[in-house]
């Protein structure tokens, strides 16, 4: 029998070993691991008390905040499924997965209701079990805090297996309509303990979690913190701001963050004068997780933050975590995701016809991970495309070296086919994001008549540069070869470059720019 505990049961566990030590909090308010619990116990009551039922679809939409953390672990209790939503959508994104998951409920932050209201009438919701919360509520939805204070604090006994459905995390779509990543609570429980074990947590660990809470990066360290019974401080600003960012790392002496490499950069851009003022000495674990990093930057970060291990993952909502690159080979295996995380069996490299790639060579990243998902909501063709056999894969391309380091190449999806070569935007970032004057660059494929597709950077240069696309052209000649150097560029300003939650460069949303000439393209020629 699988006794896995889950996210609610880990809260109730350390409720009652350390009832007073502090589980979790914000800049407005902190909870106990003893108020987390009966919050939680009573948030489920009052969700049940509105009529839903085991296993009904709770979408969820708010900014960082501590109420995450309560509703995770209420919806864990009464055996209902998060939905978590990206506070950045539309409101006809969020209709198509308020829809697309079959939501009964939806528990909104007081200032995203407007971006609910106008699709209320589209969705199957009773108008009872539409929850807000915050100190601006409508009088026509639910109180979060009245529903919780109207609720019994004894538990109402709900049966919940592992096996059993815990989110719907979706997607955020760069290659199309988002999809609804079934996650159990299995596997959310093994990815947790898969963390501790790989980067040394224990209950003494103080957490900063950075990235949404609606997205699996942080929900995943998060569950591990609460499974170990540590301490979760949420970074509850709305957009991210590196001075505030050291402020909580010096004052609640945490010892581990997560972040994507445009934090780092952000952060350790401050002036000096700036930096010096925050005591960063009780870090001991940093990630960087989402889109690779330069050498200058982790050389930077390794400086500043110089009692830190500094860790690189990569892994996806489907497959949780694959690789991870360790603190001896940040430098040595530069350009390398790392090998196999802990608990992980090996990765299969699959070229077109599902035959094995020679090391050294390019194939589709299969991983074999314990705490895998599930599947695709309501989509079993997209299901089967993603597995062979125990091994899943998300479209990413990668080459393994003779050490069996991983170096990812692309995304197949974002793969550029011109003149009839293989041509992996990557490799070509890679090249023009190491010249000096720029900081961000997307490489994409354009329509040509006679190429079939050509090569197109957007770049992003760093305030104040000047740079030319003739000059970025003569940087590549020397470094990458003529039929993989673009034939166009297009400069746009850092806040113009569209990206997911997770600072991802949504490339098919550049290319939809581009091809409606919302962008201004400057020829290389």
């Amino acid at each position: 029998m699988n006794l896995l505990m889950n996210i609610s049961e880990a809260v109730a566990t350390h409720a009652r070993l350390s009832p007073q030590k502090l589980g979790a909090r914000d800049s407005k308010r902190q909870l106990t691991y003893e108020q987390w619990d009966r919050r939680a116990t009573q948030l489920a009551n009052g969700l049940r008390g509105l009529g839903l039922q085991k296993g009904d679809k709770v979408a969820l939409l708010a900014y960082n905040c501590l109420e995450w953390i309560e509703i995770y672990a209420a919806l864990a209790r009464a055996g209902l499924v998060a939905v978590p939503i990206n506070f950045r959508l539309t409101s006809p994104e969020i209709e198509y997965i308020a829809k697309d998951c079959e939501a009964v409920a939806f528990i909104v932050q007081d200032e995203l209701i407007e971006r609910v209201e106008p699709i209320k009438s589209q969705l199957n919701i009773a108008n009872k079990t539409y929850v807000g919360f915050g100190q601006k509520v409508p009088s026509h939805w639910t109180d979060y805090e009245n529903l919780i204070a109207a609720a019994p604090a004894f538990l109402q006994h709900v049966e919940v297996l592992p096996a059993d459905m815990s989110a719907l995390m979706y997607t955020s779509g760069t290659t199309g309509k988002p999809k609804g990543v079934i996650r159990s609570h299995e596997g959310s429980t093994m990815i947790a303990l898969a963390t501790a074990i790989e980067l040394g947590f224990t209950s003494a660990d103080t957490s900063l979690l950075v990235m949404p809470m609606c997205h699996a990066n942080s929900l995943y360290f998060c569950h591990t913190f609460i499974q170990l019974g540590a301490t979760c401080i949420i970074d509850d600003k709305k957009s991210f701001d590196p001075e505030a960012l050291l402020d909580i790392l010096s004052n609640e002496k945490v010892t581990f963050t997560s972040l994507v490499p445009t934090h780092y950069i952000m952060m350790l851009g401050l002036p000096n004068e700036v930096k010096a003022k925050y005591d960063v000495s009780a870090v001991e674990k940093l990630m960087i997780s989402s889109a690779p990093a330069r050498r200058d930057t982790k050389l930077a970060i390794m400086e500043f933050f110089n009692n830190a291990k500094l860790y690189e993952l990569y892994g996806s909502t489907e497959a949780g975590w694959v690789t991870l690159l360790r603190p001896h080979e940040q430098l040595e295996r530069m350009g390398t995701v790392g090998r196999e995380w802990a608990g992980s069996g090996p990765i299969k490299l699959l070229d077109a016809q599902g035959i094995e790639v020679k090391d050294g060579e390019v194939g589709e990243l299969f991983s074999r991970t314990p705490y895998v998902f599930d599947g695709y909501w309501k989509n079993p063709e997209k299901t089967a495309e993603a597995f062979r056999g125990n091994w899943c894969s998300v479209g990413d391309m990668a080459m393994r070296d003779k050490d069996g380091y991983i170096h990812l190449v692309d995304r197949k999806s974002n793969m550029i086919i011109s003149g009839g070569e293989n041509i992996y935007p990557s490799e070509v970032e890679s090249v023009i994001g190491s010249h000096p004057k720029v900081k961000d660059v997307a490489v994409l494929g354009l329509p040509h008549e006679k190429w079939g597709e050509a090569v197109h950077a957007v770049v992003v240069l760093h305030d104040k540069a000047k740079v030319s696309a003739q000059d970025l052209m003569e940087w590549c000649k020397s470094r990458i070869a003529g039929y993989k150097r673009p034939q166009s560029f297009s400069f746009v300003s850092d806040s113009d470059m569209p990206r997911t939650a997770t600072g991802k460069i949504l490339h098919r949303v550049l290319r939809q720019k581009i091809t409606e000439n919302a962008l201004q393209d400057e020829l290389a020629a």
